[in-house]
């Protein structure tokens, strides 16, 4: 028996949200991490993590839910389907806290893989100028400069170790 993909979502128009707000969002350690499938590297430092989960959140025109909640002793679970310039998105979000209950480190990966690549480069285009450009992909190099693999950018403009 053939399923269809799960990021397709169920089309039922009651279920699609444009109002969530992470709670962990708000509650974000000093040196947070974020990672994700559409990013070169990772991010590091409340600013910038909440600067790209909030911008990439501008991207999504609404959040179908299938599931939103706890995960094991210090972790948060989001799975949801979105569209993104009208193309399907399945997404899941793990969030891991600290042993002060803030969120340490997100990871969010989007599927399929056509639709991370769009997400990547909206959020490239996005970000074009700042220091988080080279986090993300976009068409042309003069705007975003690549960031080497395994990089993570911890306050605007600085690379890590620098």
């Amino acid at each position: 028996m053939t399923y269809p993909p799960t990021y397709i979502g169920s089309s039922d128009p009651a279920r699609r949200r444009t109002d969530y707000h992470p709670a962990w969002l708000d509650n974000l350690a000093d040196d947070a991490t974020c990672e994700a499938a559409a990013m070169n590297g990772a991010a590091q430092g409340a600013k910038a993590v909440r600067d790209i989960v909030v911008t990439a959140k501008t991207l999504y025109e609404y959040q179908e839910f299938n599931y939103a909640g706890p995960y094991g002793d210090n972790g948060f679970l989001e799975d949801y389907t979105t569209q993104v310039h009208g193309e399907p998105v399945g997404v899941i979000v793990t969030v891991t806290r600290n042993a002060a209950g803030q969120t340490q480190h997100i990871v969010v990966n989007h599927r399929p893989r056509s639709s991370m690549l769009l997400v990547s480069r909206l959020l490239g285009e996005k970000f074009a100028g700042t220091p988080y450009a080279g986090l993300f992909a976009v068409p042309s190099p003069e705007t975003n400069p690549p960031a080497t693999a395994g990089s993570v950018l911890t306050t605007p403009g600085r690379a890590a170790g620098s």
